[in-house]
C-alpha cells in the first residue's frame, strides 16, 4: 500500500508501507521483559485509579439503605470518560515535547495530577462516605469523574506507547499486559477499599482481638496511593527512555487538525463502520451477568458485603491467570474465532446467573440475617470462575485484534478508537442495566394496594402506616430476558462479519493521508 506524503518542496513522494501481517517473525520476549514489566506496572496503576474505584465504592454505597439503584446508576457514570476519550486522543498524539518524549510528555503530568487528586480524596473521604447517614454521592462523583478523565488519558498514552515500546513481533503481548495489569490494579484497589477497611471482616478473620475500624482507613489508602503514583511517575521520568519516533521508517508528523481529520478518514473506511457497530453492541447481550450489577444484587439479597468483595476480588486472580494461559490461542492469527467460540457460552452463563440470583432471594431470614450454607458459596465461586474466564478470554481476543490492525504511526488515535468503542459497550450497558432495575420493578404496599412504593416518600408512608413494600415484579429478571435475546440475535448477525474482519491484512485498515514528512536521514544528520 502506498501513501502520498508532501515533502517541504510540495512534491509528492511515495511512502511505502510494507504489509507484514503474514511475517514469519514469531513472538520472542528476549530483550523485552523489562518493557513488559513497565507496561504491566503502568496498567496496574490504571486499574487502581480507574476501574478499581468504580468497583469498590459502589459496594460501600450498597450497604447504605439511603442509596437507590438510580444513585448507583449515576455513580456508574464515573467510567464514561473511557467512552469519550476519542475527543482528546488526537491532541495526545499531536502535542508533546520532543525532549521529554512523545508519550512521557503526557504520562508524567497526568499521573502527578492523579496523585494530587488522591491526596484531596484522602482528606475528604470520611466526610463524603460516612459510616452512617447519606453519602455525598455528587462530590465523590465529580472528583472521581475527573480522575477517570486523567486515567482515560493515561490509557491513551500507554496503549500507544506499547505499540512502539515492544518489539514489532511482540506487540501481540500488549493485550496480555493490559489484562494482567488493569485487573491486578482493580483487585488491589477494590479489595483494600472494601475488605481491609471493614471492622467486621478484620475482627472476624484478621485479628486475634477485636478492635475499632479496619486494619487500614480509607483516608490512609488514598494517601498511600498518592505517594505511589508520584514516586513511580518520577522514576519512569528519570530512568525509562523513550524511542525517538522520528528515527523510524515511514515516520509521518501530524498537527492537531490533521490528527482530527485522520479520525474522520479512519471512520470513512467501510470495514471500520461494520466493526464499530459490532463493538458498540457486543456487551449488551451479557449485561445480566455484568459483575457490577451482580455485586449489587447479591448484597441486596442479603450476602455480607465483605464476603461478596472477597469472592469478587479473588476472581481477579482468575482474570490474571487466564490470559497468560490462553495467550497461545488469543495471540494467534485468528483472535475473533476464539471470541466467537466463547460468546455462546457467555450467553448461557448469563442465563445461569439469572437463575442463581432468583434462588438466592429464596433463602429465609433468621434474626435479621441470612445464613447461607457452604454449598451456596461453592456454587457461587464456581459460577464466578467460569464467568470471569469467559469474559477475559473475549476481552483479550478483542484487544489482540486491535493491536494487529492499528497503524503504529498513529497508535494513540487508532487504539483509542477501538478501546472507546469497546469500553462504551461495556460501561453503557452497565449503567443502563442498573438504571432500568428501578424503572422495571413494580412494588406494592401490604397495607395500601393503591401505594406502589415507587418513591422514597411513598415507601415511608407505607411503613408509617404499618405496612411493608413488597416486590411484585423484579426489574432485573425482565431486563435480563431482553438482554439475553439481544445477545443471541447479535451473535447470528455479526458472526460472519467478525470472521471476515480478522482475515484482512493490516494494510487494509490504514488510511491515505497527505502530511508533512520528516525524512529519516535529515533527523539522523
Amino acid at each position: 500500500m502506498v501513501l502520498q506524503a508532501k515533502d517541504p518542496s510540495k512534491n509528492l513522494a511515495p511512502l511505502t508501507i510494507v504489509d507484514d501481517s503474514n511475517s514469519a517473525d514469531v513472538p520472542n520476549l528476549k530483550g523485552d521483559w523489562h518493557n513488559i514489566f513497565v507496561l504491566v506496572l503502568l496498567y496496574t496503576m490504571q486499574g487502581i485509579a480507574g476501574l478499581g474505584l468504580s468497583v469498590g465504592i459502589p459496594a460501600l454505597l450498597q450497604i447504605n439503605k439511603n442509596v437507590t439503584y438510580k444513585d448507583q446508576a449515576l455513580f456508574s457514570m464515573v467510567t464514561w470518560p473511557f467512552n469519550l476519550k476519542m475527543m482528546w486522543a488526537p491532541l495526545v498524539d499531536a502535542l508533546y515535547v520532543q525532549k521529554i518524549g512523545r508519550r512521557k510528555s503526557w504520562l508524567i503530568p497526568v499521573q502527578y495530577l492523579i496523585g494530587g487528586c488522591f491526596i484531596y480524596m484522602g482528606k475528604n473521604i470520611d466526610e463524603w462516605l460516612p459510616e452512617t447517614g447519606k453519602p455525598d454521592i455528587l462530590k465523590m462523583f465529580y472528583l472521581i469523574f475527573f480522575v477517570s478523565i486523567l486515567v482515560a488519558t493515561q490509557d491513551i498514552v500507554v496503549d500507544a506507547w506499547a505499540l512502539t515500546m515492544l518489539k514489532k513481533n511482540n506487540v501481540v503481548y500488549a493485550s496480555t499486559c493490559n489484562a494482567v495489569g488493569v485487573l491486578s490494579g482493580i483487585m488491589i484497589s477494590s479489595l483494600f477499599l472494601t475488605v481491609f477497611t471493614s471492622e467486621d471482616f478484620c475482627n472476624k478473620y484478621l485479628r486475634f482481638a477485636p478492635a475499632t475500624g479496619g486494619v487500614v482507613t480509607k483516608a490512609y489508602l488514598f494517601y498511600f496511593w498518592a505517594v505511589l503514583f508520584i514516586l513511580i511517575s518520577t522514576l519512569i521520568a528519570i530512568f525509562k527512555k523513550e524511542k525517538d519516533n522520528r528515527l523510524e521508517n515511514n515516520y509521518v508528523q501530524l498537527n492537531i487538525i490533521q490528527n482530527y481529520l485522520l479520525v474522520l478518514d479512519i471512520l470513512k473506511t467501510p470495514s471500520i463502520w461494520v466493526l464499530s457497530i459490532a463493538l458498540l453492541t457486543t456487551e449488551i447481550g451479557f449485561a445480566a451477568a455484568d459483575q457490577s450489577l451482580l455485586i449489587l444484587k447479591l448484597i441486596d439479597a442479603g450476602l455480607p458485603k465483605d464476603i461478596v468483595m472477597v469472592i469478587i476480588s479473588s476472581m481477579y486472580i482468575v482474570k490474571i491467570i487466564t490470559p497468560i494461559l490462553l495467550s497461545k490461542y488469543t495471540s494467534g492469527p485468528k483472535p475473533m474465532s476464539v471470541y466467537l467460540k466463547v460468546t455462546p457460552f457467555r450467553i448461557i452463563w448469563s442465563i445461569t446467573f439469572v437463575i442463581f440470583i432468583y434462588y438466592t432471594t429464596k433463602f429465609t431470614t433468621t434474626n435479621g440475617k441470612i445464613d447461607f450454607p457452604i454449598y451456596y458459596y461453592v456454587i457461587l465461586i464456581f459460577l464466578f470462575i467460569i464467568n470471569n474466564s469467559l469474559l477475559i478470554t473475549t476481552k483479550v481476543a478483542k484487544f489482540t485484534l486491535f493491536n494487529r490492525i492499528s497503524d503504529p504511526r498513529y497508535g494513540g488515535t487508532y487504539m483509542t478508537l477501538w478501546n472507546t468503542l469497546s469500553y462504551f459497550s461495556m460501561f453503557s450497558s452497565t449503567t443502563i442495566a442498573i438504571f432500568l432495575i428501578d424503572i422495571l420493578t413494580f412494588k406494592e404496599c401490604s397495607s395500601d394496594y393503591n401505594n406502589d412504593c415507587s418513591t422514597p416518600n411513598l415507601s415511608n408512608t407505607c411503613k408509617s402506616n404499618g405496612g411493608s413494600c413488597t416486590v411484585k415484579v423484579d426489574g432485573y429478571y425482565t431486563e435480563s430476558a431482553l438482554f439475553i435475546l439481544f445477545g443471541i440475535g447479535w451473535y447470528y448477525i455479526f458472526k460472519n462479519t467478525l470472521i471476515n474482519v480478522q482475515a484482512k491484512s493490516s494494510s487494509h485498515w490504514m488510511v491515505n493521508v497527505e502530511v508533512n514528512k520528516v525524512m529519516r536521514n535529515e533527523i539522523t544528520k
